[in-house]
């Protein structure tokens, strides 16, 4: 009898450095790629009309590179603890590859759907392939997980690498199998979203490693451009992170060096999540929990829309309502403004990303949001987070190309005035055609007020002697 095996695809969407594809293919004779479209998944607690549109793309990418290939991608609905040992009893399947995850939905769905295996007599053979290294396995000298990124840096470096691997040219697969229909997608509350799929994401890693990389170190930080926008097809698992960081360490120079640490800095996070389960609900440092926000839905909606008053803001909060994309460093001045400047929960922040981000991960958002809101890992003084828009534009935004593309109301206000737009007499606002607070909204708060009142409420838990 010929062996069969199921792969199980997740968040790696794709045919190239597939260690579990390419596993099953060297070591069973038949091959059933499956996608298991589970509703807990796609309606849980963070749905994202945004995501769902780009996975249902992804899918229908790769059963084309799948069919190219002589497989096909089963598509099944259901629980995968189900799902999967159904479809290898229909098609005498007596082994399971898959990636290992790390968020706590992912490791109990993981766990169950094992069991189940097991009982039905199939052995799980997990692979890696979802970040460059085994984040699991990084661990401080005295065996126990990091929390701070430089140490895990380091030892991340230090880490033995796995081969990259081609794309399998044929795969063997079952005759007779019904693969199923991918439904119809929903439509993008985005208007300008990147394409889906691997396809989409190969053309733009090969552009992005030939044209942007070798300047990365000096323009990673220019909200106009500068950086890869590579992070939904990694998150959708549409190009390997190892098979990225391949290729920029073969390029070299300070570019690649700095984009890898990115790719550090998603394993981390990965890696902090795994280790610190409670963090999806929590502040990784819980005295922080005790932190006093307010409750102003008046300001969070314009925070969300994109109307605070703050170009800066505005533009960034806009530029995710309509790619579902944001710039890094974008989120991190918003992030800032949400916690720091109105003092509203960065799970507030937390949510609005996970909606509308195409590259909405878990383990990613809920890092980043902590670390913006200083109640992560990798901690450092509270105030050093605390960041001035109107600084960071015109550090970040040097031209006022970002500001004008995102806030046309603001295209014809002079570069000097472009961050605070507020300052304008009113004859600079009448040769500007944007009267403040009619075209434009005037501030929502004073940053410096609002500054002392955040390093009051931080350090009132400082205070309390275990705020450190």
């Amino acid at each position: 009898m010929p062996s069969t095996a199921l792969v199980w695809f997740r968040r790696d969407l794709r045919v190239h450095d597939h260690p579990s594809l390419t596993a099953a293919h060297r070591e069973c004779d038949r091959v059933v790629p499956v996608f298991v479209l589970d509703r807990r998944l796609l309606e849980g607690r963070f749905p994202s009309p945004n995501r769902a549109w780009f996975l249902h793309g992804c899918l229908a990418d790769l059963r084309g590179a799948l069919r190219e290939r002589g497989a096909d991608l089963v598509v099944c609905r259901g629980r995968p603890e189900d799902e999967l040992p159904a479809l290898a009893a229909r098609t005498g399947a007596s082994a399971a590859y898959f990636a290992s995850d790390v968020s706590p939905f992912a490791m109990a769905r993981d766990r169950r759907v094992e069991a189940a295996l097991g009982r039905a007599g199939v052995e799980v053979r997990r692979r890696p392939g979802l970040f460059v290294a085994d984040v699991g396995a990084v661990r401080t000298g005295a065996g126990g997980p990091h929390s701070v990124f430089s140490p895990f840096h380091r030892a991340w470096e230090a880490q033995p690498r796995r081969d990259v691997l081609r794309a399998p040219r044929r795969l063997a697969c079952p005759g007779g199998l019904a693969a199923g229909e991918i439904p119809a997608p929903p439509a993008p509350e985005a208007g300008e979203p990147l394409p889906p799929g691997e396809r989409a994401a190969r053309e733009r890693a090969a552009a992005w490693l030939r044209d942007g990389l070798a300047a990365y170190h000096e323009r990673h930080d220019l909200l106009a451009g500068g950086t890869s926008e590579l992070s939904p097809y990694l998150h959708f698992g549409c190009i390997s992170p190892r098979e990225l960081e391949q290729r920029a360490r073969d390029r070299g120079g300070p570019g690649a060096e700095a984009f890898v640490r990115q790719l550090t800095w998603r394993d981390f996070y990965a890696h902090v999540l795994l280790n610190h389960p409670g963090n999806a609900r929590h502040a990784h440092r819980r005295e922080y929990d005790a932190l006093e926000w307010d409750d102003d839905r008046e300001l969070l909606d314009a925070w969300r829309e994109g109307r605070t008053g703050f170009p800066v803001v505005d533009a960034a909060m806009r530029q995710l309502l309509v790619r579902g994309w944001m710039h890094n460093r974008g989120r991190l001045i918003v992030g800032s403004f949400l916690t720091k400047d109105l003092h509203l929960d960065w799970r507030h922040g937390e949510a609005h990303f996970m909606r509308h981000l195409l590259c909405g991960d878990e383990a990613q958002n809920n890092g980043n949001w902590q670390w913006v809101a200083s109640v992560g890992v990798d901690p450092a003084p509270y105030y050093r987070r605390l960041y001035n828009p109107m600084t960071q534009q015109r550090r970040h935004d040097p031209d006022g190309e970002y500001v004008r593309r995102w806030v046309p109301e603001l295209r014809d206000v002079p570069l000097g005035k472009l961050a605070e737009p507020w300052t304008m007499s009113a004859e600079e606002q009448a040769a500007a055609g944007c009267r403040i607070g009619e075209d434009y909204p005037a501030p929502i708060v004073d940053h410096g007020r609002e500054r002392e009142r955040a390093i009051a409420r931080y350090g009132a838990v400082r205070g309390r002697g275990d705020g450190r």
